[in-house]
């Protein structure tokens, strides 16, 4: 063993071993800050060759070939009526305001002229300034719309991201930091990603702001607020809403300037080519009579709605007891977890998805055959975007309601909406009839009616004409 020499005075320790310098653990890694140049001058895209043009009907004659090809890859070659009369004057440069039913091709019908409009500019973003914005109410929706501006713009050179909540952001910072053209994002993470300086708007050329009554239903509209401050001036908006309140219509007047104005079907907003039932049934049996129908061959893929979280869960429990595959998605799972339960549902792992009203405009996956509302909506419209999951792109499909006395006036409320009273379907042998008396007897629907102010009110009687000897 040889000896340790000692140190002289003033000579360092040496590293562990001799004649090495000493290791440090890990990569050397720059701060964040130098990996964004924010002077960094734009540089033109890659050229590549463009596409011939396809001779498609309509609005879709005249698109990019990119955007054509990446349409007939869709096996998209007709628009569809909202598409016809909402993407010539977003081309035009013109703000729209859109309001259309649920499963009309709305997404598209804003995703393609923006993609229409970025393609001309063939330049790269700047780190951190998105050229458009899209907000969304919730994480399904903003992934559904990152999923249509991937699938329309295969074929050309724009980027885009999607931003929520629910997952880490260094991913989302690291795209902010690169630069893309179109952000997709919640409110919420967005506020969050601009207070920390990775999100800067002020060179955003187009805004969209989609589902507009959603974002008043849950409180959304101060955090929108505090957004447009950010926004320039001048822009291209975009307002689309599946209903029109009159707080959804103050909100548009304030943010749009002399715009298209496109609305189909306002007044009948549910899907025609929807078959909708109405199963009258006590709580205690409506596992049962959903297990019943479920295991009925003609059902395929289906979601059941319900209204409380904890309900979810335990019908996903019971499904599965009788092995019948589903998953629950809703605000208590992470963002992973109903990521994967969407995943599962639209590869047909699960045959089932169970969820609550978070979902109901987030979810487009195809070939649903049936929505179960096995617990009534507390608000009628609800209703509308429930069943709209199914019967999509001009397909069909079925629409099950499960309805016990408790939510008889839930249930008035939903027909008084659709102007009409959904089928009865009294053959099954969970029938109830305490709450079919409940809804369709003629005297107490009318005592309801007349409570709540449902009926035609009688012209006030005149007052008889007092003596002109008595008149002041």
């Amino acid at each position: 063993m040889t000896e340790r020499k000692p140190r002289r005075k003033g000579e360092k320790k040496r590293g562990r071993f001799a004649g090495s310098k000493s290791r440090k653990r890990g990569r050397q890694t720059r701060a964040r800050d130098d990996q964004f140049r924010p002077n960094q001058q734009r540089r033109p895209r890659e050229i590549t060759e463009p596409l011939e043009a396809l001779e498609m009907e309509g609005i879709f004659g005249s698109l990019n070939p990119e955007i054509q090809h990446a349409l007939k890859k869709e096996a998209y070659f007709t628009p569809t009526p909202v598409q016809a009369k909402a993407i010539p004057p977003q081309i035009d440069g013109r703000d729209l305001f859109g309001s259309a039913q649920t499963g009309t091709g709305k997404t598209a019908a804003f995703t393609i002229p923006l993609l229409q409009d970025l393609a001309t500019e063939k330049i790269n973003p700047e780190g951190r300034r998105p050229r458009a914005l899209i907000l969304a109410p919730t994480r399904e929706l903003a992934a559904q719309i990152g999923d249509s501006i991937t699938a329309y713009g295969r074929f050309l050179q724009v980027s885009h991201t999607v931003i929520f909540g629910g997952v880490g952001q260094g991913p989302q910072e690291k795209a902010m930091n690169r630069g893309v053209d179109i952000v997709v994002a919640t409110p919420g993470r967005l506020l969050d990603l601009m207070g920390q300086g990775f999100v800067e708007l002020d060179a955003v050329k187009t805004f969209i702001l989609d589902e507009a009554d959603r974002m008043l239903d849950m409180g959304f509209i101060p955090d929108v607020e505090r957004i447009l401050a950010k926004l320039p001036r001048e822009r291209r908006t975009g307002f689309f809403s599946a209903t029109l309140p009159t707080a959804v219509e103050v909100l548009a007047k304030r943010l749009l300037v002399n715009p298209a104005r496109v609305t189909i079907n306002p007044e009948q907003p549910t899907v025609e080519k929807i078959c909708q039932r109405l199963l009258y049934v006590d709580r205690d049996n409506k596992d049962d009579l959903l297990v019943s129908i479920l295991r009925s061959p003609e059902v395929g893929r289906a979601i059941v709605f319900t209204q409380m979280k904890y309900k979810a869960n335990r019908v996903c429990e019971r499904l599965e007891r009788v092995g019948i595959s589903a998953a629950p998605i809703h605000g208590n799972k992470t963002q992973s977890a109903r990521t994967k339960a969407l995943d599962n549902f639209r590869r047909g792992k699960v045959k089932v998805l169970v969820a609550t009203d978070i979902a109901a405009r987030g979810i487009d996956v195809d070939g649903i055959t049936d929505v179960f509302n096995y617990d009534l909506p507390t608000e009628a419209e609800t209703y509308i975007h429930r069943i709209g999951r199914t019967a999509r792109a001009g397909s069909e499909g079925q629409a099950w309601t499960f309805c016990s006395k408790e939510e008889a006036d839930l249930l008035l409320d939903i027909e008084r909406l659709i102007k009409k009273p959904i089928p009865d379907d009294v053959e099954h042998d969970l029938h109830s009839e305490r709450a079919f008396k409940s809804v369709r007897s003629p005297k107490k629907q009318q005592r309801r009616e007349s409570r709540n102010g449902y009926k035609k009110k009688k012209p006030a009687k005149r007052r008889p004409r007092r003596n002109a000897r008595f008149a002041r």
